[in-house]
């Protein structure tokens, strides 16, 4: 009898998750329900963004997505695609270039490469159907080791969409977005989806334009009735020219200009992508089933981005430049079981990656090689094993234990090959090896039908990337002297919900408080322009709330006319812990707090429009603390119209025109050498655009 009461609560869960924001039930995807049950029954802070709620306003970047995801910080270099994001503190050092602390996947496949680098690559949100992102420790159904988390985007299939659509939209400073997907389901055993999309910008500063284009496929075989195969395919051609970071004297006197440095060197970040990669699922029965995939990822990265005077010898100064040009290749391969045992819903899973990235470092010459400095390999191996137990005690109480292995080999060969002056990196050869053991403990408590709290308390293990690797060996190249992997524990608690008043009113809601003890973070700082040395930092402070609020409020007894409110708040707490050298001093990068929101008017004939709102913290520039970025607030507009087949957008960004910084590069300690560390944020500005599917 207790068997069929724990079923019974299973069942309920199940039910009340597939009817969401009053869609019509059976348009809603099966695994798309699945995943929201998923996300239900998460004890930790994770997000679910349905990316159809994004074709009805400007998605430029990766930016736009994370704009209501609480917890992380995203924003645009200079509007282009290289985006600064960091979640739960991380990547909050001076690298950048490598973009590490978040896990990003596609269909469970791995984006990111083997060793946690993201450095280079663009995620195009809108050839995605929907995308779950798990903060922090909360990402280990993932397998990812990550302190910022992870994030899984699920692109759609020819089984739910629509036959075919078509969007343009553009605005301000050149921007022109075009995209077109076509589906068919042939018969019972394949079906196809295929997507081509390209971006123009001129930009808001100098040297500041890009040109993309992409193609994305997604490809079904219904082997048997209890088997599909899918294979996914991809090609990017993201190139972009890079303006550079300014002065406080140059941003007041023109945020607009590009760094005599950017125009000097003709920094650009080209970068040209293939990607295939495939995954099988096998239904064994109504209790288990087995997805197995592998990736493959081919990546050439060229990037003229240093051209400096800085000081040299006594009373002398050296011109220091540098061009990346280099091949990646990265190779995934990952198992998941999934078994439903009486209260118990098992999941088994392994991932493997392998990554090799070769290539030099040159001279820049106004954007072209001149002469070879460093001659680098880097290879990289990860194996994350994991298993996790959602155990359904009754129809209010889950426990949530889970345990993960990680295991990381890095090297990198570095060999100078033409440095007279002893300027550039010398020869060094860093290799390590990493083994660490997550265990996790989360319970959460449904005290409503749809709504519930939770808490869990997580251990963290992050091994270093190779940038990591090798800027922690730049000035001192004993192959001995490697870094150590960032390790620590996380406690937190939260709840998340909907409810309903009567038939036409719902509110809904997602909070998290975290606090995390850390040892060893990695953190890069910057002596001299261009150059970045990683270290390991003894006991740093990562906590934070973050929070989503929203909802449908009829303003009439028929719901014709309302008002949905959405908005995220999240404050940040990073700081040294007793420092030697650094004290208590806030962590950089980061504001201490954000908000970002909409109050959107909506008639029932499909018609929105409202204000947007942005309210951003300070934050520093430097370790020292002795730079401040000031805060500042933005105002905006959205309104449209959409039905079943057209939609129609307009939307009108920092209406007010307000000077801001958007982003900021981190050095050591500023000084009259370093102090370029300013991108500027976009100006007022609005665009536009219209979607039609068949």
């Amino acid at each position: 009898m207790a068997k069929d009461t724990k079923n019974q609560a299973n069942a309920v869960q199940l039910e009340t998750m597939t009817v969401t924001d009053k869609k019509d039930a059976k348009k809603i995807d099966p695994k798309l329900a699945a995943t929201r049950v998923e996300v239900d029954q998460s004890t930790g802070g994770v997000t679910l963004i349905d990316l159809e709620d994004l074709h009805d306003r400007n998605v430029s970047s990766i930016a736009d997505f994370f704009r209501y995801v609480p917890g992380v910080w995203a924003a645009s270099q200079s509007g282009n695609d290289t985006i600064f994001f960091s979640s739960r503190g991380s990547n909050l050092d001076s690298t950048d270039f490598d973009s590490n602390g978040v896990k990003f996947l596609q269909d469970g496949l791995p984006i990111t490469a083997a060793d946690g680098n993201n450095h280079n690559r663009v995620i195009d949100p809108l050839a995605s159907q929907y995308a779950t992102v798990a903060r922090g420790a909360n990402a280990l159904k993932y397998g990812a080791s990550t302190l910022g988390g992870a994030v899984d985007f699920t692109t759609p299939t020819a089984h739910n969409s629509p036959m075919a659509r078509l969007s343009l939209s553009g605005g301000s400073f050149g921007e022109i977005l075009g995209r077109a997907t076509v589906s068919k389901v042939f018969n019972e055993k394949l079906d196809g989806l295929l997507t081509v999309e390209g971006k123009t910008w001129d930009g808001y500063r100098d040297h500041n334009k890009q040109d993309r284009v992409g193609v994305y496929g997604n490809f079904g075989w219904q082997i048997t009735d209890s088997i599909v195969n899918r294979t996914y395919i991809s090609y990017i051609k993201n190139n972009q020219q890079l303006p550079g970071q300014l002065t406080q004297a140059e941003f007041d006197a023109n945020p607009k200009q590009a760094s005599k440095q950017a125009i000097g060197g003709n920094y650009h970040l080209n970068v040209e992508t293939e990607r295939v990669a495939n995954k099988t699922t096998w239904t064994i029965d109504n209790r288990s089933s087995l997805e197995v995939g592998f990736s493959y990822e081919n990546q050439h990265l060229y990037h003229p981005i240093v051209d400096r005077i800085i000081p040299g010898p006594p009373n002398s100064f050296e011109v220091f430049s540098l061009l990346v040009d280099s091949t990646q290749k990265d190779w995934g391969t990952s198992a998941r079981y999934n078994l439903h045992l009486d209260s118990h819903d098992i999941l088994v899973g392994l991932n493997f990656g392998t990554n090799s990235d070769k290539g030099g470092n040159y001279r820049n010459n106004n954007g072209n090689r001149n002469g070879l400095t460093n001659q680098i390999t880097k290879k990289a191996d990860n194996i994350e094993i994991f298993a996790q137990d959602h155990w359904h005690i009754n129809e209010r109480w889950t426990l949530t234990p889970a345990l993960q292995g990680v295991f990381a080999h890095r090297e990198v060969n570095n060999v100078s090959t033409n440095n007279p002056m002893g300027f550039y990196p010398p020869s060094s050869y860093p290799k390590a090896d990493y083994q660490g053991i997550n265990p996790s403990l989360g319970l959460a408590y449904r005290f409503d039908k749809e709504a519930t709290a939770y808490a869990n308390v997580s251990r963290l293990y992050e091994p270093p990337t190779n940038y990591n690797l090798a800027g922690n060996t730049i000035t001192n190249p004993n192959s001995n002297n490697t870094l150590k992997a960032m390790e620590g524990t996380s406690v937190e608690i939260g709840t998340r919900g909907t409810h309903e008043f009567g038939a036409l009113n719902s509110m809904k809601w997602d909070l998290s408080l975290y606090y995390s003890w850390l040892n060893k973070e990695i953190l890069s700082v910057s002596p001299a322009p261009g150059l970045s040395l990683a270290t390991n930092v003894d006991n740093t402070i990562h906590a934070g709330v973050e929070g989503l609020i929203g909802g449908n409020f009829a303003l009439d007894d028929k719901g014709t006319h309302s008002i949905t409110p959405m908005m995220t708040v999240t404050y940040n707490h990073f700081n040294f812990d007793n420092n030697a050298i650094y004290g208590n001093n806030r962590l950089p990068s980061a504001p201490n707090y954000f908000l970002k929101g909409e109050v959107l008017y909506r008639h029932a004939s499909g018609f929105f429009v409202g204000p947007t709102f942005d309210a951003v913290g300070k934050r520093y520039a430097d370790f020292a603390n002795t730079y401040k970025v000031s805060g500042y607030g933005l105002l905006g507009v959205r309104t449209g119209w959409s039905n079943e087949h057209y939609k129609v957008f307009f939307e009108g960004r920092n209406l007010l025109d307000k000077n801001y910084v958007s982003s900021n590069s981190v050095v050591d300690t500023v000084t009259p050498f370093n102090n370029q560390l300013l991108n500027p944020g976009a100006p007022v500005s609005f665009f536009g655009g219209v979607e039609i599917t068949f």
